[in-house]
């Protein structure tokens, strides 16, 4: 097979997907976390995300000592994004009260309007963009909420930078405008 650049630049439908061209929308913090703004903050300060992912599971089955594969049930692998972090800390302060709320920092337990599952999920979504700013694709995250907070690292010599952290959520499910 010979290497043909045109061919493969054809292919190639609009120049590819960018990574950099995406946006996160966390649809709204649970009711009692004083974070409404902080839920549209995160639009602006999500500098990192992925499209997920999913895996089939595999049930095996022997039969005369030979392993036969079944498709098994779907797991979605948790959801991390990446916030750039400001001198209020309003997203922070959102995500740990949020935390503190599932369960509490020294009492090990759920505050009771935390009860239901209902009552401490939210739903978000990533959306994938085009060059000329038409929405590609669409995930939208179900039923998920925080189950990490990065640390912030500090540094006498980390000079002309913006702090950063991590946040991991688990979700129940994700869709997409694309799949059905």
């Amino acid at each position: 097979m010979a290497f043909n650049v045109s061919e493969f630049r054809s292919n190639l439908v609009n120049d590819g997907a960018r990574p950099n061209l995406f946006e996160v929308t966390l649809l709204n913090f649970p009711a009692t976390i004083s974070g409404g703004v902080a839920a549209t903050d995160i639009r602006f300060k999500a500098k990192t995300s992925q499209l997920p992912g999913s895996t089939i599971g595999i049930v095996p089955v022997y039969y005369f000592g030979r392993e036969l594969k079944f498709a098994g049930n779907r797991t979605f692998t948790d959801w991390t994004l990446t916030i750039i972090n400001d001198e209020d800390f309003y997203v922070r302060n959102a995500l740990e009260e949020w935390l503190n709320l599932v369960n509490s920092h020294t009492g090990n337990q759920r505050d009771a309007a935390y009860v239901s599952p209902t009552s401490y999920t939210s739903d978000a979504s990533v959306v994938q963009y085009g060059k000329s700013g038409d929405s590609l694709k669409k995930y939208d995250f179900v039923g998920m909420f925080p189950v990490d907070v990065s640390p912030i690292d500090l540094d006498w010599s980390s000079n002309d930078s913006i702090e950063e952290y991590s946040v991991t959520f688990a979700y129940q499910y994700w869709t997409s405008d694309t799949t059905s």
